[in-house]
């Protein structure tokens, strides 16, 4: 048998193995509700914005320092450390086989959120948002087949599933959807370091908690 890493997984891979169709969206909406910031919100938006940028004008920003900076606090900002969304950091996936071609994948997701008033199995909570963090020097597309492999298994418990791939700066927002071909669709790119797209940015994050 073989055993392949998620982490090391193409784009290519991920569509031969598991069957994803690829679709293109131009708006958050209809599938998100998006209300306006506070003034309070946006200028903590404005200082997460800011202690990012002062570590990135100095070189790369490490991995690690991308959630602390910049993942970490926009999902507080956006409610997700509050009841019943509770996060989880990583969590190792179940083993994926991949009976036709005598596969097994591993894996390691890097943030889980999860409501607790939702479960799914005996044993498992509905995922609200799946995420895979990137040091900023790495494109945000090259954590989009991990992002895909870690969604797929969930998928046989709930129709849905938002993920969210980040190097700190650049924000891709994927919605996956069951069926006899799983679906992905890349939603806008959002940017941190510009103003507008930021705060759309926490409104399609505060939107994904509430649903």
């Amino acid at each position: 048998m073989t055993i392949l890493q998620a982490k090391n997984l193409t784009l290519a891979d991920v569509h031969r193995l598991f069957d994803f169709q690829r679709q293109y969206n131009r708006s958050f909406s209809p599938i998100l509700s998006l209300e306006p910031l506070t003034e309070s919100e946006q200028q903590e938006l404005i200082q997460i914005r800011n202690d990012f940028d002062s570590y990135l004008i100095e070189g790369k920003v490490s991995e690690g320092l991308v959630k602390a900076l910049t993942i970490f606090p926009l999902l507080r900002l956006a409610g997700f450390y509050r009841f019943p969304i509770k996060i989880s950091l990583e969590e190792e996936i179940a083993n994926i086989d991949i009976t036709d071609e005598d596969t097994k994948i591993t894996g390691q997701m890097d943030i889980l959120a999860v409501t607790k008033a939702q479960q799914t199995t005996a044993k498992a909570y509905f995922w609200v948002l799946v995420i895979e963090s990137k040091n900023s020097s790495i494109t945000v597309s090259e954590g989009l087949p991990q992002l895909l492999t870690y969604a797929y298994d969930n998928l046989k418990h709930q129709k849905s599933v938002w993920g969210l791939v980040s190097n700190g700066q650049d924000y891709q927002f994927v919605y996956i959807l069951q069926g006899n071909y799983p679906t992905y669709h890349l939603m806008p790119k959002l940017y941190l370091i510009e103003p507008e797209s930021a705060i759309e940015l926490l409104q399609v994050l505060k939107a994904i908690c509430k649903l």
